[in-house]
């Protein structure tokens, strides 16, 4: 081991940013490079993004890291990626279309169809995931009926992780826990699934191929070197998806502590050492390779909030201070938000309902409701439905969680935390690191350098320190009183929604 080179890096490529962070051996961030993504919704329910973007983002963010620390400092690399999001790529690797995201809802026949032709509970046996439009490989079929072409002349159907390992060092791989979100991974056998392949019309070799987390997928190409600023032949190790990457990153490697991203959507997991499948949550392969990751998953996060201050205040998020004078008012009004009500499903609802056409509300408005009231329903209605999720995952799964370790831009919200300690009745951990997933990746990388015998011995020495979020008893027993209402607000709108999305689509379709 060359004592010379003591960083990693960690690359984060999520939904809207791309950060390349330098790691001590101890998890400090020594140095970072950051690059904006942008996001495109070209039509309703339609989220894409140009692969390229993927690429220059991470060029930008690992030239501004590389202006702070030298290459020669850099023992190794990994990479965590935005999950359920694919490329379309042709034989030279080029983008044939715009790239479709997590996000998009546009699969919702082709759920239906695959489901209708393999069997839900087969599809949910293989993958871990009960048929739901975030996979990605419902909008393969869509590809195949829309847009034909593209289909037939897709090469490879890349993850992002893929997509950048080519451009790093080229070649089309991957790790298994950025190929398990793509909803056409076996878990058990730890292969793309023959089966679902076979339903698609595709073969494995248009897949990327997948490797344990910690494998050395290559160096870094003397063309990439040029581009990025990296040292040429700085070795690249397999990492993945930023869900479980972040469970690693706050060393969530063992039952009873539970990760809560408070991001872009909201979600949580706690560590299995056995494979199970339910429909209160999802099944993933763990960061560390070993055991799996039962995770809760609720898309519309912190994009929820973005979008209602951005929709709702005036200046919104281009007011500094907006967020601020939201927390306080918000603090000042009681528990019930004097009676209103938010069901947080503005993009569908995965566990433990699994209805794309699930649609959010907000209920029990009266004349004396303002922002704040909106703002902290918003936040109560995630957190109710966080709770509900993880109780039920409890019950189903047999384990306790203890604690949750809450990470993401919604961690930083004292109203928020507080209220799920409260609300959940479980202590509320805060990690001083801030990004979870790039010290993940960061994590893996250290191992890969030989710096750690295994990926969960290096979470445990690169993992920060923590501040605890006690909950408060009598404020918890009004967050009961709330959960058993809450409880049957899906069954109140389900049908009325429904008939919405479906009156909706025909228009946005015509």
């Amino acid at each position: 081991m060359d004592s010379s080179r003591d960083l990693v890096v960690g690359i984060d490529s999520s939904t809207q940013s791309t950060k390349a962070i330098a790691w001590t051996r101890d998890g400090r961030a020594e140095a970072e490079g950051r690059a904006p993504l942008d996001l495109s919704n070209p039509k309703l329910y339609h989220f894409e993004q140009d692969p390229e973007s993927w690429w220059t983002a991470c060029v930008a963010a690992l030239k501004e890291l590389l202006s702070k620390v030298s290459p020669d400092r850099i023992a190794g690399i990994a990479i965590s990626n935005q999950r359920e999001t694919v490329a379309f790529l042709d034989e030279h690797g080029q983008p044939l279309r715009p790239g479709i995201l997590w996000l998009d809802e546009r699969a919702r026949q082709e759920v239906e169809d695959l489901s209708a032709k393999l069997g839900a509970e087969t599809i949910h046996r293989i993958t871990g995931r009960y048929p739901d439009i975030t996979p990605c490989v419902y909008s393969y079929l869509w590809i195949k009926r829309h847009e034909p072409e593209v289909f037939a002349k897709t090469a490879c159907f890349a993850d992002v992780q893929a997509f950048l390992v080519n451009r790093l060092c080229g070649a089309f791989k991957t790790g298994w826990i950025s190929a398990d979100p793509m909803g056409l991974f076996d878990l058990q056998a730890k292969q793309w699934s023959p089966e679902i392949l076979a339903a698609l019309g595709l073969e494995a070799s248009q897949m990327p191929a997948a490797h344990p987390p910690g494998t050395h997928l290559g160096d870094i190409s003397d063309q990439a070197a040029t581009e990025t600023g990296l040292r040429a032949g700085t070795p690249l190790f397999a990492a993945g998806g930023d869900g479980q990457l972040a469970g690693l990153g706050t060393n969530c490697t063992s039952p009873g502590r539970a990760y809560i991203n408070l991001g872009t959507a909201v979600v949580s997991g706690v560590w299995s050492p056995t494979y199970a499948y339910d429909k209160a949550w999802r099944t993933e392969i763990a960061a560390q390779g070993d055991g799996y990751i039962l995770e809760n998953c609720l898309r519309s996060g912190a994009f929820l909030i973005n979008w209602f201050v951005d929709s709702f205040t005036a200046g919104g998020r281009e007011d500094p201070s907006i967020f601020a004078k939201l927390e306080e008012a918000a603090a000042a009004i009681p528990r019930g938000c004097d009676g209103l009500m938010a069901l947080p499903y503005w993009s569908g609802v995965m566990d433990p309902h699994w209805d794309t056409a699930a649609r959010g509300c907000l209920i029990g408005f009266g004349g004396g409701h303002g922002q704040a009231h909106v703002y902290r329903a918003l936040i109560e209605g995630m957190t109710l439905d966080q709770v509900m999720r993880s109780e039920l995952m409890e019950q189903n799964a047999g384990l306790e969680i203890t604690e949750f370790l809450a990470i993401g831009g919604g961690a930083a919200s004292p109203l928020w935390r507080q209220m799920l300690a409260d609300a959940s009745g479980k202590a509320v951990l805060i990690s001083d690191t801030v990004e979870a997933s790039a010290l993940g990746a960061g994590m893996i990388a250290a191992f890969g350098a030989g710096w750690y015998a295994s990926i969960v011995e290096a979470a445990g020495a690169m993992a920060g320190a923590t501040k605890v979020i006690e909950p408060d008893e009598e404020s918890g027993k009004e967050y009961r009183e709330l959960l058993e209402i809450y409880t049957g607000l899906y069954g109140a709108t389900a049908e009325t929604n429904r008939k919405l999305v479906a009156f909706a689509s025909r228009g946005a379709e015509a």
